[in-house]
């Protein structure tokens, strides 16, 4: 029997790098596309095939995924959208611009990939698109209003695709992870620093009370983190259920604030939520 086949983007670190690593062990056939031709160049060097995929770079998206094609005489059992980044701030401090930026990546891109993938799957007769939310994608948070309005439209696009691939069997799945140890926090400065000016905010000393010091210091894990593996093992059974559910918490705070959301009153959700 030929080996399934998955696409996984953002596979430079953490959640992408560890769910590669994890499907290639069970057998897949596994690309593992990072947006940085030196972090291709890694993964080659461990033995992966690692097409450039840049969410924000539309012909990346196409050359990226023609490469994958190429390989697998043009099927593809599944595509996992992992890639995705965070621009912290106050929302009345986000420009324009920091807003169009992440969504490029984060929704736009996403988007893309995945309605180029679609034909595919249809033509072979089945297939799995996995989309990485977040609990920020059932909730929101201070300081992280750019990723929650990335997280929720990305929820709303896949529920809807979800819903219209009923009459296929193209399976359409969430998987919403918590608190997970990757650099994602620190790979989200440089994003900061160059949009959002903190020093000149209404805001700038809760700037530099809570947010830098979160940014800047390393005071540990966070309560309930867990290892990206925990998502890989999330992954796997959303790949091999046979009949998979819409969304996968991975995280125990994801869990809960699923279950506070329903309950809570807006008033007493916020109060909790405010606390960061």
């Amino acid at each position: 029997m030929p080996r399934k086949s998955i696409l996984i983007t953002g596979c430079s670190s953490g959640i992408g790098y560890d769910a590669a690593h994890a499907l290639r062990d069970a057998g897949w056939q596994v690309f593992a596309s990072c947006r940085q031709e030196a972090d291709c160049a890694l993964l080659i060097s461990e033995g992966f095939a690692s097409p450039r995929i840049d969410y924000a770079d539309p012909e990346s998206i196409v050359l990226g995924l023609s490469e994958v094609l190429e390989a697998t005489d043009g099927t593809l059992d599944a595509l996992f959208n992992n890639g995705a980044f965070a621009t912290p701030g106050a929302v009345e401090d986000l420009p324009r611009g920091a807003l169009q930026e992440i969504f490029e990546t984060n929704v736009f891109g996403v988007h893309e990939l995945t309605t180029l993938v679609l034909p595919i799957m249809r033509a072979q007769g089945q297939g799995r698109i996995i989309n990485c939310s977040s609990v920020l994608g059932l909730v929101t948070a201070p300081w992280r209003g750019a990723y929650v309005a990335s997280k929720f439209a990305l929820e709303g696009l896949t529920d809807s695709l979800r819903i219209e691939m009923r009459d296929t069997d193209i399976k359409v799945i969430l998987i919403e992870p918590g608190p997970i140890a990757t650099p994602f926090r620190k790979n989200s400065i440089p994003h900061f620093e160059r949009w959002v000016d903190w020093e000149n905010s209404a805001r700038a000393a809760q700037y530099r009370d809570t947010l830098l010091k979160r940014l800047y210091e390393d005071d540990g894990p966070t309560p309930f983190e867990l290892p990206a593996a925990a998502v890989s093992k999330v992954l796997m059974r959303a790949l091999n259920a046979r009949r998979p559910r819409a969304r996968y918490a991975v995280t125990v705070p994801t869990r809960v604030m699923a279950f506070l959301r329903r309950i809570l009153p807006v008033r007493m959700l916020d109060a909790l939520l405010s606390r960061g």
